[in-house]
Parts: C-alpha cells; sequence; structure tokens
C-alpha cells in the first residue's frame, strides 16, 4: 500500500495542545468543526491549506501532553493519512493507531515543508520524491497494522468481535 502527499513539517515536542489547543475544548462533541483547527497553535494556517492526503512530519516526542484521544482524531479528520516523526509520546502513538492513523517513527531531518512524499508500507520506507532520497521507518508491528486497516480499534472490534487479533 503506497500513500502520496505534501510535508508539513513541525519540530520536537509538539503537544496535544498544539494539535487542538485547549481553548477549543467546547467542539470536543463537533470533530468536524474541530479539526478546523488542527495544528492551530504550531501553524495558524495548517488546517486551512492541508489537503487530504497530507503528511504531518516531527521531530522527537510528537504528540506530549495530555492523553485527548482528539487530537489524533482532527489529524486523520483532516485527511492525514499518517505523522511521520522521530519518536511520539506513547500515548498518542497508542490513541493514533485505535482511530486509525499510521504513526511512522523514522529520522525525519531531511524531509521539509512542501516535499512531496510517498510512504510505502509494504516495504516500510518513505521517499521524498522531489530530492530522490529513501528514508526506512520503523515496521508497526501486525496486530496494529490489523487495527488500522480496518480504520481503527473500533471498526476492528466490530468486525472481529472475537477480539482475535
Amino acid at each position: 500500500m503506497k500513500l502520496k502527499g505534501r510535508a508539513w513539517k513541525f519540530g520536537d515536542n509538539i503537544s496535544t495542545d498544539h494539535i487542538i489547543p485547549g481553548r477549543y475544548y467546547h467542539l470536543r462533541s463537533n470533530l468536524k468543526e474541530l479539526a478546523k483547527h488542527v495544528m492551530e497553535d504550531a501553524d495558524k494556517n495548517f488546517a486551512k491549506k492541508v489537503k487530504k492526503g497530507d503528511f504531518i512530519v516531527a521531530g522527537e516526542n510528537f504528540g506530549m501532553g495530555s492523553s485527548r484521544e482528539h487530537a489524533a482524531l482532527c489529524i486523520k479528520i483532516a485527511g492525514v493519512p499518517a505523522v511521520l516523526a522521530k519518536s511520539f509520546a506513547r500515548i498518542f502513538y497508542r490513541n493514533a493507531i485505535n482511530i486509525g492513523l499510521l504513526p511512522l517513527t523514522l529520522n525525519t531531518d531531511k524531509i521539509e515543508t512542501g516535499d512531496r512524499l510517498e510512504v510505502d508500507l509494504n516495504a516500510g520506507a518513505v521517499l521524498i520524491r522531489n530530492k530522490g532520497i529513501i528514508l526506512n521507518f520503523k515496521p508497526i508491528p501486525s496486530f496494529m497494522m490489523k487495527i488500522i486497516k480496518e480504520g481503527g480499534l473500533a471498526e476492528y472490534v466490530k468486525k472481529f468481535d472475537d477480539l482475535r487479533i
């Protein structure tokens, strides 16, 4: 499976408050409206400019802070299929898996905003198409990939209600 899109680069320690600012907490029951503010405190224009299929690229400790799954959900609702980062906060990583958002761990130093990326999930590689650079990412465990392929944990459980992974 291959995914293609543009890169949106962010730095280290992007918190869930950067992803979904706390001042929009009142929108938590209206996820489409909440997603209009995704990454607003890291880049005020991101939600307006991101296109379906684009990728968030970051440094270390992406998703640190509170355990709100709304952060991962709003990224996915904004059309972003995967976040590429050097490392993830543990809870954000599991929330991403549980809602069907790909958290890919790799060295992101060579990726810049605007780069055209092609993510090959089968090969475990990211091609920076405009630079001809290939980067390998840490594979997601197979049982987690099954959850992602079903669109998240809730959809997985609906399909496989005996919980065999």
